[in-house]
């Protein structure tokens, strides 16, 4: 099988990847990195987000590869007869079928995931859309941005009076894909058992709204409306960050009597901590604003940096709040292996994130770079379906 790599973990199990853009190819890496065989079926055009602007490597932007390694690809047209006959031959052969189409429209290209799964029971099928499979909202397009406005996500994300924004990381599309994994392998773990196969529908919306945490709690038990929490927490008002003297920003997190008492001795407030309006949490919750008035003059006392060894010193949490290039810059050096690179022999090298998890007595995986378009055909049908033959891309033409 190509690409093998350490930690196979996954390895002999065959993966048909029909997804697009973000949600689905973030879910098929993942299986990829644990060793699975990742075949991705992408149109004779390519997967749109090979094309997503502004960074390039050779063809590919960079936006697809950093979704997309450890996999092979194959260019079929499934709005031809010949492509659609390749697919389900594929299918045949499958463990797991991923795709994140829109409900329906496999079914108008005459993959119908349910008459399949009839046909193979052991066949593992995970659909990840916007909305759901059923529901009344479930034709509806969805992005990552519509998915955290509709789950109330957005609400929660920017400072207080001012309109709200998306955040910074995709988690819509992410957190579906990460979801999506989790049943995928809990479905593995369960044919192992039974020999049966399931159906999986994982929602992007569902999937934020139980990353909803204790936010909807607040909303369902105690009937509040949180609002934009900027770089505060609802509940601790010592869990927030400040800006220091450089205008850079820590975080703090005192969260416990002993961490409070050591931020007011790392700022030289020892009074501070004995101050009646501030003696337990609920207090400092109540008189916050009282707070916050003396610990924001006092952090401008010194620069970020001279606060993070300060504090750390007094056993405080606090982090700089950093660049991306800072932090990916410190993943290089912290000994985790999270930093990569990865080359193909003919495209430059490039340097992305890794595998976040780690297996112990295993080496780090060898990645594989992410496919060139159609690349894969033959190693695919000689490794799927026996028949390995000079074929060219499956098309319509």
């Amino acid at each position: 099988m190509a690409g093998q790599r350490s930690n196979p973990v996954l390895k002999g199990y065959k993966v048909l990847d029909l997804t697009t853009f973000l949600s689905g190819p973030f879910c098929t890496q993942v299986l990829a990195d644990l060793g699975a065989d990742v075949v991705k079926i992408e149109s004779p055009a390519g997967d749109s987000s090979r094309h997503i602007p502004p960074h390039f490597v050779g063809e590919d932007s960079a936006y697809f590869l950093a979704n997309n390694r450890n996999k092979r690809s194959v260019a079929v047209d499934l709005k031809s007869k010949e492509g659609q006959a390749l697919v389900l031959d594929l299918i045949a052969k499958a463990d797991v079928v991923v795709d994140n189409y829109r409900p329906g429209v496999l079914q108008r290209l005459n993959i119908d995931p349910a008459k399949i799964c009839a046909a193979h029971p052991a066949l593992i099928w995970a659909s990840i859309s916007g909305f759901g499979q059923n529901g009344p909202w479930k034709d509806r397009p969805a992005y990552d941005m519509i998915v955290q406005a509709e789950s109330g996500v957005m609400s929660l994300t920017g400072e207080p009076d001012r309109p709200s924004v998306r955040l910074g990381i995709p988690a819509g599309d992410t957190v579906a894909g990460l979801y999506a994994t989790i049943a995928i392998n809990a479905a593995l773990a369960n044919r192992e058992r039974s020999g049966l196969g399931q159906m999986i529908d994982v929602s992007m919306l569902d999937c934020q709204l139980a990353m909803l945490s204790y936010q909807s709690a607040y909303a369902l038990i105690a009937g509040v409306t949180p609002g934009p929490q900027g770089a505060r927490h609802d509940s601790i008002p010592t869990y927030r960050s400040f800006v220091a003297r450089d205008g850079r920003q820590v975080v703090i997190t005192a969260n416990t009597t002993r961490m409070w008492e050591g931020l007011c001795a790392a700022l030289d407030m020892p009074d501070l901590a004995t101050d009646p309006r501030f003696v337990s949490g609920r207090l400092r919750l109540e008189n916050k604003d009282a707070l916050w008035g003396i610990l924001e003059p006092a952090f401008l006392a010194r620069d970020a940096k001279d606060w993070v060894g300060i504090l750390e010193d007094a056993d405080v949490p606090v982090a700089l709040i950093k660049s991306v290039p800072e932090a990916l810059d410190d993943a290089r050096t912290y000994g985790r292996g999270m930093i990569t690179q990865i080359e193909n022999g003919t495209a430059p090298a490039i340097d992305v994130v890794g595998n976040p998890i780690k297996f112990a007595g295993h080496a780090a995986p060898v990645d594989r770079y992410p496919p060139t378009l159609g690349g894969d055909l033959q190693s695919v049908l000689a490794d799927w379906l026996n028949d390995d033959v000079n074929a060219e891309p499956v098309s319509a033409e």
